[in-house]
């Protein structure tokens, strides 16, 4: 494949975040090249959870991808609904609420491990004549110019100009440390390891995916998600400035919760870890940043949008993907790269997704006090109506919003 020495517009990351907008921009009419360091199917550390954001986001896409996942049946299982295990030990099922336009057998969430799931997407740009894909690549040099940006590869034997960039290489980007000039801050960034596991016992007949809120990893959680062919993605993430405060091991934190916990116990007595237990960071959005300027957008983790309270990054990237397009189509039409022109995207990205990140740090940080976490989930065992409430939480950003009202909270405790 020949590398161009020059492009409109380039994609580096060909992660759900850099194909959604390769995609978007293809929709649209308008070419781009996408380049990315590894050659697909390559694993990336995930907790491999696809929420309903990810399944509507192919559909605006092309109403097929959807479908066409959904047939992936070695590949991805469908996820009916979330399992909370309050510190307490109080546990609840909420089967994900429906939206209107969701089919009574149409999942709302699927599990599907990154491998396989970023390849789908990769498999639809190579069909696609707009979008030019460049795999085993690492553009880790960069100059600005007049007119744009200039990418080399390490040895500068490859260089490629662009007229707007879109920085779509996850959290370790070093265009947003230098150029976007976002810093790492422990108090929003989290850590976490993940594992695969064969034969975990007692999984959901349906797919319900498990967050445990033990007191060792507040305001963290340790996690279940099962996978195809009796695997199951299985992991803990905690807030990095507690990590660092209460000198956390989260390798040993979660192989000891494993090992003692009476609800993991005899689950995990017959389970065999398949692999190596590996660790990423997660860049929180509990920090409205820059994700702009001059020539470039920052898309998903390059541009720090992962949930604080769910920990969701795929459905967030993959919104980033789709506005920053929308918003290289308007720059072309202008002919105007300029960081005034690009500030349009902040406005957009930060009016879908800023409500959500806000209202997830705040319930992020309620889970520094357990007993409020242990007497709602006491509350929604007893209460139907109060469990259909926090399956809406999870897409009605409103109820969200009035979850973390006192007087609401009130008032919903005294008429349980």
């Amino acid at each position: 494949m020949k590398i161009p020495q020059h492009t409109k517009i380039l994609i580096i990351g060909a992660g759900p975040g850099g194909a959604m907008a390769a995609l978007q921009l293809s929709k649209l009419g308008i070419k781009s090249t996408i380049v990315d360091k590894a050659v697909f199917p390559r694993d990336k550390i995930c907790g491999d959870a696809l929420s309903a954001k990810v399944v509507n986001l192919m559909g605006r896409i092309d109403a097929q991808m959807p479908i066409d996942f959904a047939k992936m049946a070695q590949q991805n299982l469908p996820s009916w609904g979330i399992k909370f295990v309050a510190p307490n030990g109080k546990k609840l099922e909420i089967p994900f609420k429906k939206d209107y336009n969701a089919s009574a057998d149409e999942p709302l969430g699927y599990v599907s491990k990154r491998m396989d799931f970023d390849n789908f997407l990769v498999k639809q740009l190579k069909k696609d004549a707009n979008i030019q894909l460049i795999e085993n690549l690492a553009l880790t040099k960069f100059e600005k110019l007049d007119h744009g940006y200039r990418f080399f590869d390490k040895q500068q034997t490859v260089s490629i100009s662009t007229d707007l960039v879109l920085i779509a290489n996850g959290a370790n980007s070093q265009f947003s440390k230098k150029i976007g000039q976002i810093e790492r801050e422990r108090n929003h960034y989290s850590a976490g390891i993940r594992a695969y596991y064969k034969n975990v016992a007692q999984n959901h007949v349906d797919g319900f995916i498990e967050l445990h809120f033990f007191k060792s990893l507040l305001p963290g959680y340790f996690w279940i998600f099962p996978l195809p062919n009796g695997h199951a993605n299985v992991g803990v993430g905690m807030l990095s400035s507690e990590i660092s405060k209460k000198k956390v091991n989260l390798k040993k934190e979660m192989l000891q919760l494993i090992a003692t916990e009476e609800s993991l116990k005899e689950r995990f007595e017959n389970a065999e870890l398949i692999g190596k237990i590996d660790g990423w960071g997660l860049p929180l959005g509990s920090k409205k940043r820059s994700v702009s300027g001059d020539h470039y957008m920052l898309v998903g983790d390059a541009g720090y949008f992962v949930d604080p309270f769910t920990g969701e990054g795929i459905g967030n990237a993959m919104y980033c993907g789709m506005y920053a397009a929308n918003q290289a189509i308007k720059c072309l039409d202008k002919n105007d790269f300029s960081a005034k022109m690009m500030q349009q995207y902040d406005v957009d990205i930060y009016r879908v997704l800023g409500q959500e990140l806000q209202l997830s740090r705040k319930l992020q940080l309620l889970l520094n006090y357990p007993f409020i976490f242990n007497g709602f989930a006491k509350l929604a065992t007893r209460n139907k109506k109060i469990g259909e409430l926090m399956s809406s939480m999870f897409f009605d950003m409103d109820l969200r919003e009035k979850l973390l009202s006192p007087k609401f909270l009130f008032n919903l405790l005294l008429n349980r």
